[in-house]
């Protein structure tokens, strides 16, 4: 269990629950159930309004490119910049919210979230765009990690595990629904449209959050680790930089090489500060040497890692291999959303039953399985359908270990320190998003080159060149390819599934490692998520519930 010991907790008398008969605790009041759905609703707003604006410019780069008369390199940068900051103060913000109170930092975040949406959606430039898109980023790691916070310090034990599921599921399969969003509007109005979607869902939820959310926040013996933000801080930078520019730039340029010296440096920096700080660290390192954090973090980390690999394969196999449109393509991975969402909340009731290192390891065996399947039957022949049976299993996998991971990750830190347990959620989550970017991405284009060489032989020169760079690059220069247009195609589409392989093959046995490492080391109990504090002590039945449900 933690080292650290719950710290008490105050909560704001005008936010003070209300008592309900059926929902007492040991003496002590809880909020009503039907204001804990309205909390719930109101959360998932807001984080379903972070998660649209993660990925919503994604499927609008040529019309940015257009607006702005911008290069490719500057449209990447307001797309990843976001993501960038975001990533950057989640551990920071996370902590001051515990300590200045959930609510107000939560409001504070929908408020900068929202004015920043609305500068970049009528933003005139390229500079406009990025520092409102900066910001953006800010207010949404002021949003992230208080959602699933106030879950946390909010719902009794015994539906904290059915809470965090919903959670789960508008994280993972969120990004996928707001996508298909994003591509409606940008064909049937402009892009600019993108950002009304984050507004409205965030001004939904800063009205609710105003009305239902109550505060809570951490009363401190120790000050503010301002040295451990910082060097968390330029380490996430440093690294996520490096993930995000090194396929673009090349992995040994200076700039590259200076990125991963500065994250690497400041990493070290950050574990050193936070082992001389101990208890007062802004994270307790020394709780990494737990069986649930260690093993919660590493399976997000994986699995958010393939699961964006596995958007990068499928987007061009979609659009360049099929032909379909961005809306089509986005369409075609609902059914894979949905079934993580459905397998998100049935995880909570599968770990009261076999116990969460079994459902972490059901759902990672189920993941790789979905990874096989597409390595083993997609073709260009077969199309959609010889993708969609693995989707569907990877979809009902993650969302499975998915859950029990963030269960494990919560449950690790006390009641106090929810909003770092939440935020240390967040990093993992992006992390693992551009690491998967990062290599699966690099193993596609490094296999798409291996299989095209030998097969160009015959094609001229300039056709060739520009097949070499990509299946969409020889789809459009077969435009130019005179009578071997149509031959140009075909070999482009074989080397990319033949290229898909090669990375789906490497995610499977990333999957199999991670099986294998939490069938050893995954947590033995259900996680408990975020430890009560001395004023709302746990059910007396709460043992007999965990021992019963121990794997």
């Amino acid at each position: 269990m933690s080292t650290h010991q719950p710290g008490p907790v105050s909560v704001d008398p005008d936010d003070a629950p209300r008592l309900s008969g059926e929902n007492e605790v040991e003496g002590e009041g809880v909020l009503d159930a039907r204001r804990r759905r309205t909390i719930l609703i109101t959360v998932c707003l807001a984080l379903m309004a972070v998660i649209a604006s993660v990925s919503g410019l994604n499927v609008a780069q040529p019309d940015l490119a257009v607006a702005f008369d911008a290069s490719q390199s500057t449209v990447l940068w307001i797309i990843n910049i976001y993501t960038l900051g975001l990533a950057a103060l989640l551990l920071p913000l996370g902590a001051i919210g515990d300590r200045l109170g959930r609510k107000p930092v939560l409001v504070a975040g929908l408020v900068v979230f929202g004015v920043a949406g609305a500068a970049a959606g009528l933003a005139p430039s390229a500079e406009v765009m990025l520092g409102a898109r900066l910001l953006s980023g800010v207010g949404a790691a002021m949003i992230m990690p208080i959602t699933l916070a106030v879950i946390t310090t909010t719902f009794p034990e015994n539906e904290r595990g059915r809470a965090i599921g919903v959670w789960t599921g508008v994280a993972g399969g969120g990004g996928v629904l707001g996508m298909f969003l994003s591509a409606a509007l940008v064909d049937v109005a402009s892009w600019r449209w993108l950002f009304v979607l984050p507004l409205v869902l965030g001004a939904a939820a800063l009205v609710m959050t105003l009305r239902f959310v109550p505060d809570s926040r951490e009363v401190s013996r120790h000050g503010f680790d301002a040295g451990g933000a910082l060097t968390s801080a330029v380490a996430v930078v440093g690294l996520i930089f490096v993930l995000q520019e090194g396929p673009e730039r090349g992995w040994s340029s200076p700039v590259t090489l200076i990125g991963l010296a500065v994250g690497v440096l400041a990493a070290i920096g950050f574990v050193a500060q936070e082992l001389r700080r101990g208890d007062a660290a802004l994270l307790d390192v020394r709780l990494f040497r737990e069986r649930a954090l260690a093993g919660g973090s590493v399976t997000l980390l994986v699995v958010f890692g393939v699961q964006a690999g596995i958007f990068v394969v499928l987007f061009p196999f979609l659009q360049a291999v099929l032909g379909w449109s961005g809306l089509l393509s986005t369409l075609a991975l609902m059914p894979m959303a949905v079934l993580m969402m459905l397998a998100s909340g049935l995880a909570p009731h599968l770990t009261v039953r076999i116990g969460a290192r079994a459902t972490m390891a059901t759902g990672i065996l189920l993941a790789g399985a979905g990874l096989a399947l597409m390595a083993g039957i997609v073709s260009v022949d077969g199309g959609y359908l010889s993708v969609l049976p693995g989707m569907l299993a990877m979809g009902l996998g993650m969302g499975l270990a998915m859950t029990p991971s963030t269960e494990a990750i919560t449950g690790a830190l006390p009641r106090e320190r929810q909003g770092v347990a939440s935020a240390l959620n967040d990093v993992t989550r992006e992390f693992g998003t551009a690491l998967g970017v990062a290599l699966l991405g690099a193993l596609l284009s490094s296999g798409y080159r291996g299989a095209i060489d030998s097969r160009l032989a015959d094609v001229p020169d300039g056709p060739a060149d520009s097949a070499r760079e990509g299946v969409a690059n020889a789809v459009e220069a077969a435009n130019g390819a005179g009578p071997y247009a149509q031959e140009l195609i075909r070999v482009a589409r074989q080397s990319f599934v033949d290229g898909w392989q090669n990375a789906m093959w490497a995610g499977v046995a990333v999957m199999a490692a991670l099986f294998l490492h939490v069938l050893v080391r995954g947590p033995v109990r259900p996680a408990r998520t975020g430890p009560e504090s001395p004023s709302r002590p746990a059910c007396p039945d709460a043992p007999k519930r965990a021992d019963a449900a121990a794997s």
